[in-house]
């Protein structure tokens, strides 16, 4: 199993693309791989990659280049995300899309044909670079679209699931023409799996590109809900990984646990290494699980504003280079996560079922951590020692 983390600069944040400082990049990711992890997912921002629908600067992808060659020194695998539209609660788009020139993320057509591009653009000039291996097409993007009562986008761009398959077929499409042999991959939040109107549906995530992305975060429903320290919190990573194999019809579909962090509205400062070690463990003999990677890499900086205060706390490393507890217990995981034999993927005969509409997702909340179908798979985890498997009837 590949265990790598999200990159997230220590000067700057984000911030740091409009003035790139290779020497303050060169120290991050030498801390990331003295910790003996082996990727890193980056994220350039969308308005500075394409400022203007007709302009992708050729600076922009050089310096998305310069991260991942510096990656590179240090023995780390690179994967990049293309449109990067929202960050840690933060929304970067480009002034073609809003305001005045507001447009659908999904359906406008000339929006979509400026999504294609710049993928395209991203992908001609990568697939140069060895240790990039790939592009996911950017960072929970379908939140845009989501449509559920009381947790929809201020700024919304509705579609359908037809919709969704069109922008796929678009967007992805270009990128496979792009770089045939590099790998696709779609990065999106939790609500896909539980929210029934949502117009991007389980279907999506366990057919579109190379694996399915699993994005882990307890302060949503679980920790709410079960309170800290309870053992749902560490087993939920696992749960959204058995839920990606039951809605999949194809039981060898590798599984890329993108994201999975320790908020602390939910972790405690002293429960953050437990909760890696409690993860890891609960997750490390899951069939087809390729790669793990945590978010994120380094705390963002107490000097800037209005971040959730989750966000400041989320680092394996403060933002001056130092590694917390949690990088400690990470580093210490990493031999028996790579050591774990492949477990078998196809489901046992046994398995806690649920139904729902595989292609439509309806019915899919059926799933939620509210609901009894979570709750039963926990209490059978813990009764046993061993996740259940899921079955979509």
């Amino acid at each position: 199993m590949r265990v790598g983390v999200n990159y997230t600069p220590s000067q700057g944040w984000f911030h740091s693309w409009l003035d790139l400082d290779p020497d303050a990049i060169r120290r991050d990711l030498e801390n990331i791989a003295d910790l003996g992890l082996d990727h890193v997912r980056i994220f350039p921002l969308w308005p500075l990659l394409q400022p203007n629908r007709t302009l992708i600067r050729p600076r922009g992808l050089e310096d998305v280049a310069t991260v991942c060659r510096i990656a590179g020194e240090f023995d780390l695998e690179a994967s990049v995300d293309a449109i990067n539209g929202h960050l840690s609660s933060f929304d970067f788009l480009p002034s073609w899309v809003v305001t005045w020139h507001r447009a659908n993320l999904f359906t406008d057509p000339s929006v979509v044909e400026g999504e294609a591009a710049l993928v395209t653009a991203l992908a001609d000039r990568l697939r140069e670079e060895p240790n990039v291996k790939g592009i996911t097409l950017g960072n929970e993007l379908p939140q845009f679209a989501a449509s559920t009562p009381g947790h929809s986008h201020p700024s919304a761009s509705p579609c359908t699931p037809a919709g969704a398959d069109a922008w796929f077929d678009a967007v992805m499409g270009a990128l496979a023409d792009a770089w045939p042999e590099g790998r696709r991959f779609f990065g999106f939040d939790d609500d896909l799996w539980f929210a029934d109107q949502h117009p991007f549906t389980p279907n999506h995530a366990v057919t579109r590109g190379d694996a399915t992305t699993v994005h882990s975060w307890v302060f949503g429903q679980v920790g709410p809900r079960f309170g800290a320290r309870h053992p749902a919190l560490a087993l939920f990573p696992r749960y959204l990984l058995e839920l990606a194999r039951a809605w999949s019809t194809d039981p060898a579909r590798p599984l890329w646990l993108q994201e999975i962090g320790a908020p602390r509205s939910c972790v405690p400062d002293e429960d953050a290494a437990g909760f890696v070690a409690g993860t890891m463990d609960a997750i490390r003999d899951t069939p087809g699980l390729e790669a793990v990677t945590w978010w994120c890499s380094h705390d963002v900086s107490p000097d800037l504003a209005d971040f959730p205060s989750l966000e400041y706390s989320l680092g394996l490393f403060t933002n001056d280079g130092v590694a917390k507890p949690e990088a400690l217990q990470l580093a210490e995981s990493i031999p028996d996560l790579r050591g774990q034999a492949p477990a078998p993927t196809i489901l046992a005969s046994e398995a806690l079922e649920f139904s729902a509409d595989r292609s439509t997702g309806a019915g899919r909340s059926v799933c939620s951590p509210h609901g009894d179908l979570f709750t039963t798979w926990v209490d059978e985890a813990l009764a046993t020692g061993r996740p259940p498997d899921l079955r979509l009837v």
